[in-house]
């Protein structure tokens, strides 16, 4: 008897605790955020304001550079592609490092505090010199200290069990604040506002400068609340580090020199270690075609906007229906993801490079094809519903709406992959190194955005003949270079993934 009690005991103590499945158990991913801590849930907050500002930001910078300072097409698009989008890119790779040396709080702060001003700056000059100088170039840099920030942010203030649905709700609500962004776009730019302060009376783009200034100012209260010194361990509890941010120095101002300066010296160290590898060139090829793909993805805010209030008027939604891409990616990357988790990176990847570069050949296609589609169910409810438009339908909604749900379709196959196959090629020890690459696409893509300008001038020009579907099959063909590419160079490219066994 007292042996089948112990036996008992014993496999009583071996079973593994019931793991809630179906809809209790989707409850279960949530319900950990539960006591989760107050700097978790303002990390959230400032994701949400930083994003928004942010995206307003850039779905007006052409327009502005061009209505407002009088930059042709062509200058407009380079400045954004060439000067501001990889200025913005390269502090981001020594964002971290700042971070790191003075303090999550500290860099909130600093990060936000430089967006204000040059926020305020390119709300009320019109001198380019200066707009550039004091409001675009310190722009980029503000930026960039809130991206790695906010990232260190949500590791250090959720507990193990809370990491992943936190980092999955940052992603969201980065979304969400693309959303958000393109309803306020268009919302600020139908009011047709005539304000005067003072004698000074701001364009219907400086009115969207703003917004996002607002938006930024909010944040100082957010940040302000943000407690000091603490993280959340694996218990869910706070463990107190000390009254002044982790590791921040005594010399605030030479401490971020001393870091910006480091970070230059191990940037050129982790090239010349990496460069006498194969696989380094390898993944320098594969993020060099990804880049066609994520000039597609930029464009929706640096060539996008042109082209639908040139083509379809100045009130034109084109915010909300860049919107449409902020909607499928939240509903589609959980469900692809799961259903993709047993395929290799690279062919993932593949796929849904195919498929982003089929959805933009839609908008290469002829408009009347699209005509009787205006007068179907679904595009009544687009255009009058969604869109809240008044009278006809142009084909060019519907064809806009057709490419960006099968675009992002393609994106949520791609693009979470694409730092999955950085981490899994890399060498024992160096997954960080080969990581910190996966910037590469977004540069490479920002580079190749910038000829948007000319592409704008040459067939959707602001007066004369237009010829729009040339300029969306030359975007059409830069995208199809990404799973060409990689299909025709997948010999050469291609890496043995850790745990993957699909090498062809």
């Amino acid at each position: 008897m007292g042996e089948a009690i112990k036996t008992t005991l014993l496999a009583d103590e071996t079973v593994p605790p019931v793991v809630p499945t179906g809809f209790r158990g989707f409850l279960a991913k949530f319900t950990v955020l539960k006591g989760a801590q107050r700097n978790l849930w303002l990390t959230f907050l400032i994701k949400f304001l930083i994003y928004t500002a942010y995206s307003v930001t850039n779905k007006t910078m052409v327009l502005w550079l061009s209505k407002d300072l009088g930059f042709s097409d062509q200058a407009a698009g380079a400045l954004v592609g060439w000067v501001w989008a990889p200025a913005m890119t390269v502090f981001t790779l020594l964002a971290g490092s700042v971070t790191d040396a003075i303090g999550l709080r500290r860099t909130f702060f600093l990060g936000v505090a430089i967006c204000t001003i040059a926020r305020s700056v390119m709300v009320v000059t019109t001198i380019p010199s200066l707009a550039l100088a004091c409001g675009v170039l310190p722009l980029a840099v503000g930026e960039a200290l809130g991206t790695p920030v906010l990232l260190a942010a949500t590791r250090r203030y959720s507990t193990t069990a809370q990491r992943s649905i936190s980092f999955s709700i940052i992603y969201m609500i980065m979304n969400i604040g693309y959303f958000a962004a393109g309803w306020i776009f268009d919302y600020i730019r139908q009011l047709h506002l005539h304000v005067s302060l003072f004698g000074f009376e701001p364009s219907s783009y400086q009115q969207l400068f703003m917004v996002s200034l607002a938006f930024e100012i909010v944040l100082f209260p957010v940040i302000y609340f943000i407690r000091r010194g603490v993280e959340a361990n694996n218990g869910g509890r706070v463990i107190e580090k000390s009254s002044r941010d982790h590791g921040t120095p005594p010399g605030f101002w030479k401490s971020i020199g001393e870091t910006v300066r480091q970070s230059a010296i191990d940037t050129t160290h982790l090239f010349r270690r990496l460069i006498g590898q194969s696989g380094f060139y390898r993944l320098l090829v594969f993020f060099l075609f990804i880049g066609f793909l994520k000039a597609i993805f930029l464009q929706m805010d640096y060539v996008f906007p042109k082209f639908g209030i040139r083509e379809l008027g100045f009130n034109a939604p084109v915010g909300k229906l860049s919107a449409i891409n902020a909607i499928v990616i939240i509903l589609l990357v959980p469900i692809v993801g799961a259903l993709t988790q047993k395929f290799a990176a690279y062919r993932t990847v593949v796929i849904g490079g195919a498929i982003c570069a089929a959805g933009v050949f839609i908008m290469a296609l002829p408009t009347q094809w699209f005509e009787p589609a205006t007068d179907s169910m679904i595009g009544q409810w687009l255009g009058h519903g969604y869109l809240g438009l008044q009278g006809s339908i142009h084909p060019y909604y519907i064809m806009a709406a057709l490419y960006l749900i099968v675009f992002s379709v393609g994106e949520a196959f791609y693009s979470p992959r694409v730092y999955e196959y950085a981490a899994a090629i890399a060498p024992k020890g160096q997954e960080a190194s080969y990581g910190s690459l996966a910037y590469l696409p977004f540069l490479v893509g920002k580079l190749l955005v910038g000829a948007g300008g000319w592409l704008l001038a040459a067939f959707v020009p602001e007066h004369g003949p237009r010829h729009p579907g040339t300029m969306w099959l030359i975007f059409a063909l830069a995208a199809s270079v990404a799973p060409v590419g990689l299909i025709v160079f997948r010999r050469y490219i291609r890496v043995p993934e850790a745990g993957r066994q699909d090498v062809d």
